[in-house]
């Protein structure tokens, strides 16, 4: 009777490397659908070294969003209108996410806004693009009031708004599967 053969501790390794992948495949698409009423202002590509920032700053009034996505490495977003250099430790807005980070900078932030790409330490350096759109949806009153394109009255909150969508849902998804490849990959070499 010949004894039963154990799987090698690599195939459950790559197992579960698959499916990491069919999973962040199936959660995000690789370039997600802009809305209609969003207008592309500008495309900035960059490199950033680990620990260091690059800065930007936005000077284009209203409703803007930043889209920003790593080609190599992880870069991450911190915006300011209080300062035109913020960082980790002083910023208004941020992304920290492994995948795709977006902000959306209100209209009533001060301009020039200042904008952070924080290369995060744990690669060499990273790649980056980032998309600046503005939001056409959003139209002024003389006297401050904002107008929603759906008709709500002056005051009153849109049924939806990006800026309440839980980004720390994708984040934490995002986290868990960039520690299970760092697993996997720390089992195979």
């Amino acid at each position: 009777m010949a004894a039963p053969r154990r799987a090698a501790p690599w195939r459950s390794a790559l197992l579960m490397l698959l499916a990491a992948q069919a999973l962040a495949s199936v959660g995000c698409s690789e370039e997600e659908a802009i809305p209609e009423e969003w207008v592309l202002l500008h495309v900035v590509q960059g490199q950033v070294g680990a620990g260091n920032y690059s800065y930007l700053r936005l000077n284009h009034e209203g409703k803007v969003i930043l889209r920003m996505r790593s080609f190599r490495g992880d870069a991450d977003l911190y915006v300011s209108d209080s300062t035109l250099h913020p960082s980790f430790d002083d910023y208004e807005l941020q992304s920290v996410t492994c995948g795709q980070d977006t902000v959306w900078i209100p209209a009533h932030f001060q301009r020039p806004v200042g904008i952070g790409i924080y290369g995060h330490p744990s690669h060499h350096e990273s790649e980056f693009e980032m998309k600046v759109y503005y939001d056409r949806t959003v139209e002024q009153y003389p006297f401050g009031e904002a107008a929603y394109s759906d008709g709500a009255e002056p005051g009153q909150k849109p049924p939806y708004a990006p800026e309440d969508t839980p980004q720390e849902e994708e984040s934490v998804l995002w986290t868990i599967v960039i520690s299970i490849l760092k697993l996997v990959l720390e089992i195979l070499f």
